[in-house]
């Protein structure tokens, strides 16, 4: 059994590697950033006891300090970090370069560069620190994009930080494995979440579906699976990696 804080645990991707943890028997800290009520609502869902609930926005330093704190708190410890809280390319994110003006393309790189990048290196430095601190192994998991590799002409700052987020896991995953801890990215295609329902039931659903040689979209569980994987003691090997996790919809 590990302890483990995943963050942007309210709903998605985040949800249901809280789930997935908790089946495997791990203790599960659900952090969210603002909707506390679905977050309670995760954490009605994990399996066994011994979980807990931290909120705060991690862009800010001081508040990723304190959620840590909190998390460590809860669990005694954390052997475990899922980096998968971040803002996400939507109607009100939307800064194609071409149809957007100064202000607000300044303000939604700002924004989502602090979310999506800087925030999941404040929250590793706290969790990292502390297991090397006490000598314990432990294993990170970021959550990245295809979108990193692919491109996202619409929402270039979310491709930007994601490339970012990649290319720190790998960084990271050379500094730390002296001290015994793993780290590794996801990288996922279009995920059917609840966010995304509208589009799939919409207009874009078919040809979202046709990304794939599959012939649909992937799903938060199956992303999970793979963290579950890459956060345990057996997958320690795959530290550095970046998984694809696309269903052949991009190719590198």
């Amino acid at each position: 059994m590990a302890n483990a804080l995943v963050t942007g645990a309210s709903r998605g991707i985040g949800r249901a590697t809280a789930v997935a943890l908790s089946i495997r028997g791990d203790r599960v800290v659900v952090h969210y950033g603002h909707d506390r009520d679905a977050a309670e609502e995760t954490l009605a869902l994990l399996h066994g006891e011994g979980h807990g609930i931290v909120g705060g926005d991690l862009s800010d330093p001081e508040t990723a300090r304190e959620v840590v704190t909190q998390a460590r708190e809860a669990l005694g410890s954390i052997d475990i970090l899922v980096n998968n809280a971040a803002l996400a390319p939507s109607p009100a994110t939307f800064h194609r370069i071409d149809q957007t003006d100064y202000d607000t393309w300044q303000r939604i790189w700002t924004r989502m560069v602090d979310v999506d990048l800087l925030a999941a290196a404040n929250v590793t430095h706290l969790v990292a620190n502390a297991l090397i601190d006490t000598g314990a192994p432990g294993a990170i998991v970021n959550v990245g994009s295809r979108g990193a590799n692919r491109g996202e002409p619409d929402f270039p700052a979310y491709g930007a930080a994601k490339a970012g987020l990649h290319a720190f896991g790998q960084s990271i995953a050379v500094a730390l494995a002296p001290h015994g801890i793993s780290v590794a990215t996801v990288a996922p295609g279009f995920i059917g979440t609840e966010r995304q329902e509208a589009k799939l039931s919409g207009a874009d659903g078919d040809a979202l579906r046709a990304q794939s040689p599959f012939g649909r979209v992937g799903t938060a569980e199956e992303v999970a699976a793979a963290i579950v994987y890459l956060t345990s003691p057996d997958a320690q090997w795959a530290s550095g990696a970046v998984l694809d996790l696309n269903g052949a919809s991009h190719l590198r």
